[in-house]
């Protein structure tokens, strides 16, 4: 079998040549390409044709989410390249955008992970053959959240907030709920800060507070 033709990027010289070291020593996958940054690593996926693509989920030029953009792009452009996003945390709202779409070949993996060799062999063969993976941290999280969910006291909110929350549960920024509401951004806010107050979401370094309130409402949702 041909190996798998595998393009990377990283910011972080440290992590982009602990992967390179990885990738070249194993058998099965062939890198093709390694870069800083998500332009670079676009030239490259056009250039070099890879099977899968290893990135960074905060990358220059912004610094932000260009692992979870390039990810998306890739969906609509070449779903048959799978996408390996890495990760510093366990973040559990970058994979649900991650995920939000299906998540045939795509997988959401922790940094700390890249030192088993096997995880992320495993995980680049699973996206290469339309599979996914998603690190278990996150899935604790996830679950976490979830549970949290369960107690959560939709009931209590009014058809309004209920609409707000809607728009939250489908990622919609305050700016975007109110002009789908016709509302001023400040009552957007007063109202997301209500329904938060009602579902008594805890603060997490974990899941932020508007992911547990969307959790929260698909899981009342779903039954």
């Amino acid at each position: 079998m041909s190996p798998i033709r595998v393009a990377l990027a990283d910011d972080s010289y440290l992590v982009r040549q602990a992967l390179v070291s990885i990738l070249t020593r194993s058998e099965g996958v062939a890198l093709v390409a390694s870069h800083s940054d998500a332009i670079s690593l676009l030239l490259a996926i056009e250039r070099d044709r890879p099977d899968v693509v290893i990135t960074d989920i905060r990358m220059p030029p912004t610094g932000d989410d260009e692992g979870i953009r390039l990810a998306a792009e890739l969906r609509r452009r070449a779903p048959h390249i799978g996408v390996v996003v890495l990760s510093q945390y366990a973040e559990p709202r970058y994979a649900l955008r991650l995920l939000e779409d299906g998540s045939d070949g795509l997988a959401y993996m922790l940094k700390e992970r890249v030192a088993d060799h096997n995880q992320l062999l495993n995980a680049i063969a699973a996206v290469a053959a339309g599979g996914s993976y998603v690190d278990p941290k996150v899935v604790e999280a996830l679950i976490a959240a979830r549970t949290q969910a369960r107690d959560s006291h939709i009931s209590e909110l009014t058809p309004r907030e209920l609409e707000v929350l809607a728009l939250v549960a489908e990622g919609l920024s305050n700016a975007a709920i109110g002009a789908e509401l016709f509302l001023t951004k400040r009552a957007v806010e007063k109202h997301v800060g209500a329904i938060l107050s009602k579902l008594c979401l805890p603060d997490s370094e974990d899941v932020s507070r508007r992911v547990m309130a969307t959790l929260a409402y698909l899981s009342d949702r779903q039954g």
